[in-house]
């Protein structure tokens, strides 16, 4: 039975959204399209945390991440929630101070070996997010940082697309999103970095699954090497078949699909769009979520006394103009201080 559209039902204690709620499509326990079964089982879901002692990211849109995460078992959702909370606490001393005071001043090296990036938006008006596996060459980058460090990097980037960058798609397009088109690039991947690589991407791919549940909306796996798809075809027999529809294996005539999902003026050259931006597409950071109109500073950025901390990435603030810069007075997402705005004319 096609589901039946209800608008979402927030909670005045923990609901301040400040962008469309409801999804544009209509999937089954997502906002907009529940059930009064699956309203239920989000009051539920909150009152049992709340019992546990727990404040927090109680808000209605994260309940029905996690319960759609543990198909609405409200118990396994509870749990997966509780194990969450938990390493938000323990991980890089914070995940919320970290994200506030994290410092990736060899990101332009280390992209060198392993560039992994967002870039503007799909069709659909999601944020576009970047790696290019076949260029990772660990032993390099081990010179230049840190595995941990690399990580600490990821879970910030995890953090900015749930909040400002989620957020500010939402605004531009009209509607709810909550989710990325993520593009691999697998060019120039072989046996030989294949198992280099395995152990790295075994520990950000659990992250992903346990403490970000139903982020990816679709995935792109281009230049994919003679035989990917076979495995992926094994594989898949494993996999939620609502993860699975999510997934297209591309070998190296993937413009066409790719194009298909992604605008040519929002995709770099690299990947057979248009897009050059002057300072590199992998360190533009591009999109609304750099656009004054539809920007707001995420909940992170905010400290106990309602300040604002304003930590520049490096020494020296690259120059912004007006489309990409937020309100005056306010951070960008990289935390860099605002250019002043226009005087009118």
């Amino acid at each position: 039975m096609a589901p039946v559209e209800n608008p979402l039902k927030q909670d005045p204690k923990y609901d301040n959204y400040d962008f469309p709620t409801n999804s544009p499509v209509p999937h089954n326990g997502h906002p907009g399209w529940t059930t009064p079964e699956q309203d239920a089982q989000v009051f539920q879901l909150r009152s049992l945390l709340e019992q546990a002692g727990y404040t927090e990211r109680l808000d209605t849109m994260t309940m029905l991440r996690f319960l759609r995460a543990r198909k609405f078992n409200v118990e396994l959702s509870k749990q997966m929630f509780i194990d969450s909370e938990k390493w938000r606490s323990e991980f890089g001393g914070g995940v919320e101070n970290l994200v506030r005071t994290f410092d990736y001043k060899e990101k332009p090296k280390v992209f060198q070996y392993y560039p992994q990036y967002y870039h503007k938006t799909d069709k659909d008006g999601r944020p576009v997010y970047i790696e290019q596996l076949g260029k990772v060459d660990l032993t390099a980058m081990y010179k230049i940082t840190t595995e941990e460090r690399m990580i600490q990097n990821l879970v910030c980037e995890y953090e900015k697309m749930a909040d400002p960058r989620l957020p500010a798609c939402c605004r531009k397009a009209g509607h709810l999103l909550e989710t990325s088109c993520s593009i691999m690039d697998l060019k120039g991947v072989g046996i030989s970095k294949a198992s280099s690589v395995y152990g790295y991407l075994g520990k950000v791919s659990a992250i992903s699954q346990n403490y970000y549940p139903e982020r990816l909306g679709k995935l792109y796996v281009i230049n994919a090497p003679w035989g990917f798809g076979a495995v992926f075809n094994f594989v898949k027999r494993f996999l939620d078949p609502v993860t699975v529809e999510k997934i297209h294996i591309l070998g190296t005539g993937y413009e066409k699909e790719l194009l298909a999902q992604i605008p040519k003026e929002n995709l770099p050259t690299a990947f057979g769009g248009s897009c050059e931006c002057a300072e590199g597409c992998m360190l533009s950071d591009a999109g609304p979520w750099q656009e004054r109109e539809y920007y707001t500073p995420p909940k992170w950025a905010k400290r106990d006394d309602d300040t604002i901390e304003n930590k520049p990435e490096s020494a020296e603030a690259a120059p912004q103009t007006e489309s990409t810069v937020a309100p005056q007075g306010e951070t960008t997402l990289e935390g860099k201080a605002p250019a002043p705005a226009p005087a009118a004319a």
